[in-house]
């Protein structure tokens, strides 16, 4: 009886360890789905087949640019993001109103091709630069916010700039040289998908129904919070020396430190992360692309140009950018 008793008792031990196997051979590894997305965005097999960020970022095409297209008769898709009442009052001719966040899906439901020239028009090209950036990533190859937005386009709509220049931080610019932080981790994604394609389509929708709202903020709000918040200064670093910088605002060198194997880990993950550039514009592009892998980032509106405007020697806002292009009215 005893031997009986040994024999069943070592097939169930057995058995569950056969099961326990089965069980662990049968379980997927976990990924490191923020790890899988951007090494796949900074390949060959991205969408647009390279590092869009460390490459080209930003698309930006003047509104020259667009208004010479528009009489050549080029093939151009002109889409205005503004709200449906200003959008009323002043467009450029040949434009559809499209919410920003809906602008993907208007794309695709008009079957626009890849390559498919497309601009993207907002009141001050910041909001234009954060759709546009999506599109890029997503695969439109031949996508580009309007610089300076509608303000560039005709005197009635400059004030969208005109009002928003000033000078008010250039006494708080400080002028040391801040290290970035330590290396760490890249955020913790969980769309369920395994794929570099997969999980990039999953963050782009999310992103883009958060809206550019939960990807911006205003100087006097990171001024009047500064330590809450991981300031990157996204210009050369001759520049960053040049005209100062935010306090404590660390130097990302355009089209080089956003990569994975540079400095991109050097941003928390437990932090809003802050961005500026010259005018917001470029900001407004990366931000983007850092919301899409996860980090809770903002483009800081208007830039340096919201902040030292009379210090700057260039990139900055200038009546001379308006074209007096003619525009129309209605829906």
């Amino acid at each position: 009886m005893k031997t009986l008793k040994l024999l069943l008792y070592s097939l169930l031990i057995s058995s569950l360890l056969i099961t326990s196997c089965n069980k662990d051979d049968d379980e997927e590894p976990a990924i490191n789905e923020s790890q899988v997305l951007v090494e796949y965005m900074e390949s060959p097999n991205s969408p647009l087949g390279k590092d869009y960020v460390n490459s080209d970022l930003p698309s930006i095409i003047s509104a020259e640019a667009v208004h010479t297209d528009i009489l050549t008769g080029a093939a151009i898709n002109i889409i205005d993001i503004r709200s449906g009442g200003d959008f009323a009052l002043g467009h450029i001719e040949g434009a559809v109103n499209v919410a920003s966040g809906d602008v993907l899906n208007h794309i695709q439901s008009e079957g626009l091709a890849m390559d498919a020239k497309i601009v993207i028009v907002c009141y001050t090209g910041q909001t234009a630069g954060w759709a546009t950036s999506i599109l890029r990533l997503y695969g439109y190859s031949n996508a580009f916010s309007m610089g300076f937005g509608m303000s560039s386009w005709n005197s009635f709509f400059a004030g969208s700039w005109q009002n928003n220049v000033s000078n008010m931080y250039s006494t708080q610019f400080e002028g040391d040289n801040v290290a970035k932080g330590p290396e760490g981790n890249l955020p913790t994604l969980s769309t369920g998908q395994t794929t570099g394609q997969g999980i990039l389509e999953v963050r782009v929708s999310d992103v883009l129904t958060e809206g550019f709202g939960a990807a911006k903020v205003s100087g006097s709000e990171v001024f009047a919070n500064i330590n809450n918040y991981y300031v990157v200064n996204y210009w050369a670093e001759a520049d960053y020396t040049h005209y100062g910088h935010v306090p404590g605002a660390m130097q990302y060198t355009p089209k080089n430190s956003m990569a994975y194997g540079v400095d991109l880990t050097t941003l928390p993950t437990d932090k809003t992360v802050v961005v500026y550039c010259w005018t917001g514009q470029t900001s407004a592009f990366l931000t983007a692309y850092l919301r899409i892998l996860g980090y809770n980032a903002k483009s800081l509106l208007f830039g340096a140009n919201g902040m030292i405007y009379d210090d700057l020697e260039a990139h900055k806002w200038s009546d001379a950018a308006i074209m007096e292009y003619d525009y129309v009215t209605g829906k």
